[in-house]
């Protein structure tokens, strides 16, 4: 009887300390680790674009590097917890700019859901690059990175105002709204038919694009993500998402906003998608452009890519294979990206 007293005692003693430290972290304020050096830069910052507070993160081990922006997906794909996992290498030789758009992550409080546009992060996009070019590096220029969704924002803010780009680098480079979503049906349903899955080939018959709501989209993305045709190098992706939950860069609130500010970014977002057209919206860009494309994505299939980059006109237009990754380079082969962007943009800046 008093071992088994003793033992309740010490269970619930442990017990209350891993609640003491649970209420502790979620208390504690969002943060980034320090970066060693007398030049160096770690930061989650405040920056003032269209009248909105927004929050970027800037690590970077020489304040007068080259900037580096990161345009996430999504809508709404907000990942500042998970940037550090593939930018050890780039921070080295870039100062690395991670934002996330009004709307998502750090940056949804507040956010008016009916004046949310495109056009809005496009714009917020150049006044962020503007302040950039002029706080570091001295030449007035940076490179712009844009993720999935992301990339129409980067290509367009290209587009517009090329001086201040060195590069545009489209990372999962989405092409056009429509053919995106048919290549991306054919492709999950071929792999159905393949595979033999009667229950896939009877929920996707139910739905064809263009889809009449984000819940038949969704449908579309589960199938999509069970035959790795988005994430393919899923078991190195996935501890990465642990950070999403418990990264120091978020604070617990943000944890707790994020799924709704995803799916609010979404619902507001996701109709101008499928306008996209760019081999027609844009056939030139002024600046350099890298593709970096995943071999098995099929979210933004890269056939469309390769279709594209043969038409741009651009001082130079490359594109760089993933062989082994999909949708997600940056989490599913961390170091390659970074190699690739080393190796192929850095230059592009001098």
């Amino acid at each position: 009887m008093r071992i088994l007293k003793r033992l309740a005692i010490a269970t619930g003693t442990t017990l209350l300390l891993l609640v003491l430290l649970v209420a502790i972290w979620a208390l504690l304020p969002a943060s980034t680790p320090p970066i060693e050096g007398p030049d160096a830069i770690a930061s989650l910052e405040q920056v003032r674009l269209g009248g909105v507070d927004q929050t970027i993160l800037v690590r970077g081990r020489d304040r007068s590097a080259p900037v580096l922006l990161y345009v996430h997906g999504g809508p709404g794909g907000a990942q500042l917890p998970i940037a550090r996992y593939y930018s050890a290498l780039l921070e080295e030789q870039f100062v690395v700019v991670n934002w996330d758009q009004r709307g998502a992550g750090a940056s949804c409080e507040g956010t008016d859901w009916d004046a949310l546009s495109l056009d809005r992060i496009v714009t917020d996009t150049i006044e962020l690059s503007e302040q950039l070019a002029q706080r570091f590096g001295g030449d007035g220029k940076i490179v712009l990175l844009g993720h999935s969704w992301g990339s129409i924002v980067g290509a367009l803010a290209a587009e517009r105002r090329p001086e201040l780009y060195h590069a545009y680098v489209g990372l999962g480079q989405l092409v056009h709204g429509d053919r995106n979503e048919e290549l991306s049906y054919d492709w999950v349903v071929g792999e159905a038919n393949r595979r033999g899955d009667d229950e896939a080939l009877a929920e996707l018959a139910t739905i064809a694009p263009p889809y009449a709501n984000n819940a038949e989209l969704g449908l579309q993305r589960r199938w999509l993500n069970a035959y790795d045709g988005s994430i393919y190098a899923f078991d190195r992706a996935r501890p990465v998402f642990w950070s999403l939950l418990f990264g120091r860069e978020y604070t617990l609130g943000t944890r707790l906003s994020y799924p709704e500010c995803f799916a609010n970014s979404l619902a507001a977002l996701w109709s101008e998608v499928g306008a996209v057209d760019f081999p027609n919206q844009i056939p030139k860009l002024e600046v350099p452009v890298v593709f970096l494309t995943g071999r098995h994505d099929w979210n933004t299939p890269y056939p469309l890519v390769e279709a594209w980059a043969a038409e741009l006109q651009a001082p130079s237009v490359e594109i760089v294979w993933f062989e082994d990754a999909g949708h997600m380079a940056p989490i599913e082969s961390p170091e390659e990206f970074q190699r690739a962007l080393l190796d192929k943009v850095l230059p592009l800046t001098r």
